[in-house]
This record gives C-alpha cells, structure tokens and sequence, in this order.
C-alpha cells in the first residue's frame, strides 16, 4: 500500500510531521509513504513578489521530508496550467502518476482550482476512483508566552517576523535556520573588531531585525557559537535587510568568498539600536558576544545541523 500527502510543506513543520507519522502507522512497517508537494508555491506563481520570504529551500523540503518518513517526495512543476485544473481532474492526474490507495491530509487541505477541493470532496472522490481518505487533526504547539496554538507555515512566518524565534522553533520542531554563500560586504565588523561573514540568504525569509544568539555550520562540517544580526546596520549608512554572522572564538577566511554557511536562529538578545557613535556601538557589542556565550551553554547539544529548514 502506498500513502499520499499533498501540501506545499512550507517550513516542513511539526504539523507536516504528524501528516507523515500518521500515514506510516497506516501503512505499517512495508507500505511506502510518498509526499506531493508544490515547487514553486502556488502564491509565487499566482501573486508574483506578495511572498517576503521562503522558510526553506526546495532541497532542504526534499531532505526533511524523507528525514521524517517519506520513501519519495515528489515536486510538482507549478504554473497557472497545473493551479486551473479542476479538483477531480487534479486527483486524477496524480493517480495516473503516483499510484495510491490511501491519502492522508489535514482537515483545512484544499486542492484544485481556487481551492475548491476540500477534505470532503476528496473523501467522495476515494469513494468513486477507489482510494481512502484519513483526515489527521492539526497538532497544537504552546509557546513561550501560555498560547496554544496550531502548527501553521503563516504562524511561523509571524513569529519570525517578530524575532520569537524560540517560538518558531516549537512550532518548526527544530531552529529556524538560513544558509548559502558567504559574500562580500562593507568589512565595517572587521574595523570594529569583530569580523562576519554576510550571508547571502537569496529567497529565505530573514528573521525581524535585531540581534541573535545562535549556532553556525561551517565547511569542514563543525559548529561555532555564532552572534548573528539581522537588519540595515541604522547606526551608520542604512543598508538593505542582511545577515552577518560573528563566529565566536572562531577564525575564518573572511576575505574569501562563496564558501557555504548555515546559521540556526536559537534565541532573541535584541533589537537593533542606533547608537551615537563609534565607541557605544563597540562595548555593546562586546556585551552582546558576553551574553550570547552565556545563553549558548545553557544548550551544549543544540539540535542537530544538517541542511535542513
């Protein structure tokens, strides 16, 4: 028996993870579980520039998705052609594809042109093309402050957006984490004594501006403590959005550039500050660095870094 989830799996949050184990139990230890899943995102396709940020790249979806049960992942080449088709003909399509007998969705799923389809419809569906439905409850996550919520890719992209990005990693089931190339900047760390590297984040969401304490991956494959800032550095010629990761107690070629990087976002130290000068900005600085040692050994086994977002 073979197992189908269809979604965007934006994020591939603890939501999707609950998709996934419950199509396992249902097909026991010898059935497959194939994940469907839309690359580009519908919205990038039928709202150009509305989307502010991916919450992980397509390779990073694949890797997650099979580290959480997935015999296959399947991408499905988005445009406005596949987005028009009507619900029946969109499932059919896939049969014809991917052979199934069960599929296995959260109770919101909706699929087809405009998203007329719904868990309903694909339930009437089985019943007529010979295929069952299973609808899994949404999995509720408790934040920091009390609030219970569901695990959901636009409550992640809020709390990102807001620097909880402890809260986002409940919700994620793991850091929240940006990665790609080094690339040049303004080498203005560098003279104030505490160099970065700039990572070039292309379409990942890049979390509110401030100051984060955080884990870095780095090309021979070891982790460094990293104070990571996010913003348009208000202090001295604003600059778009970007990050900058200091590793700490850390040396690298930092005058070499396109060497891959990977950054987990633990906790939140701060916003981002104008400060009246050089001097100012330099002892906070330091203090940050202080702080973010201080909170990093309280997590001596950070999770584990391996591509993924």
């Amino acid at each position: 028996m073979q197992a189908l989830c269809i979604g965007n799996f934006e994020g591939v949050h603890r939501g999707h993870a609950e998709l996934l184990a419950a199509a396992r139990r249902l097909v026991g230890p010898h059935g497959r579980v194939a994940a469907v899943a839309f690359e580009p995102l519908p919205v990038e396709v039928l709202r150009p520039g509305t989307l502010k940020g991916r919450l992980g790249t397509p390779q990073s979806k694949v890797e997650r998705l099979r580290s959480l049960g997935a015999d296959a992942v399947h991408l499905l080449p988005t445009d406005r052609d596949l987005l028009s088709l009507e619900p029946e003909v969109f499932i059919r399509m896939l049969r014809e594809r991917i052979p199934f007998e069960l599929v296995v969705e959260g109770p919101d799923f909706r699929f087809g042109r405009e998203r007329r389809g719904d868990v309903a419809l694909l339930a009437a569906l089985g019943g007529q093309e010979g295929f069952r439905v299973e609808v899994v409850p949404e999995i509720d996550v408790a934040l920091s402050d009390g609030c219970l919520v569901p695990a959901r890719s636009r409550l992640v992209r809020w709390l990102l957006g807001h620097g909880r990005v402890r809260d986002a990693a409940a919700v994620l089931g793991r850091p929240y984490l940006l990665e790609g190339p080094v690339v040049p900047g303004d080498r203005q760390g560098r003279r104030l004594g505490c160099p970065t590297a700039n990572l070039d984040h292309g379409t990942l969401l890049l979390p509110g501006d401030g100051v984060y304490a955080g884990w870095a991956r780095i090309p021979d494959g070891s982790r460094a403590a990293a104070a990571i800032s996010v913003g348009r550095k208000p202090t001295f010629v604003p600059t778009p959005p970007r990050c900058e990761v200091h590793l700490i107690d850390r040396e690298l070629p930092l005058d070499q550039y396109g060497w891959p990087i990977a950054v987990e976002f633990h906790r939140w130290i701060r916003g981002q500050l104008v400060f009246p000068g050089v001097e100012p900005l330099v002892e906070q600085m330091r203090r940050d660095v202080t702080r973010i040692r201080e909170v990093l050994a309280l997590e001596p086994s950070p999770f584990a870094l391996a591509g993924t977002a």
